[in-house]
């Protein structure tokens, strides 16, 4: 990856319950990524049969020989004290959406709010599923809502279970790391 030194470093894969943080990170790990999940007793809020309380963590070595030890975040609200405690120490957030769900746009904001302070430089990617959905905001419905906010960052439409979607974010987001450090700007 250019304009990044081999090292290792943190990317968190945070957004809203069932956004697909832990396909995500099982997409593309090396190993069988660590899961936190237990069964989902809010039916109400996703169907989904289980979710994450903890954490979700894999690894992955990119070409250049860098260690990427990736955190995926639980998505519920009430879980909240665990983002800040992930979010510390990361060089990169990947937001995860699914533009089909009620509110889209406005949890891209609770998970932007939470995540950029723990960011420098605006090391922020996000990823959004299920554009085809009728109905659903468009990849540009995003980067507008983020850009009237003055958030430079890019939007791409991904599916969570194709390893090649999954590692398009990752390496999107390791160019922008890779961009502030050969600008002198510490990711």
């Amino acid at each position: 990856m250019s304009g990044v030194e081999a090292g290792e470093f943190k990317i968190v894969f945070t957004g809203p319950m069932g956004a697909g943080k832990t396909t995500a990170i099982a997409a593309i790990s090396e190993g069988e990524p660590v899961r936190t999940e237990v069964e989902n007793t809010d039916r109400v809020a996703h169907a989904k049969e289980s979710t994450t309380v903890g954490f979700d963590f894999g690894r992955i070595t990119l070409a250049d020989g860098s260690v990427v030890r990736l955190y995926g975040t639980p998505g519920q609200v009430r879980y909240r004290f665990m983002w800040d405690i992930l979010g510390r120490g990361a060089a990169g957030v990947i937001v995860l959406l699914d533009a089909s769900a009620p509110g889209a746009l406005v949890q891209l904001d609770v998970f932007v709010d939470a995540f950029i302070p723990h960011v420098a430089h605006g090391a922020l990617v996000v990823g959004v599923g299920r554009t085809d959905v009728p109905n659903a905001p468009s990849t540009d419905a995003f980067a507008a809502r983020l850009d009237a906010r003055g958030i430079v960052a890019p939007v791409l439409s991904v599916d969570v279970r194709r390893q090649g979607d999954v590692m398009m974010l990752v390496r999107t987001l390791v160019c922008i790391l890779g961009s502030h450090t050969a600008h002198g700007v510490p990711a």
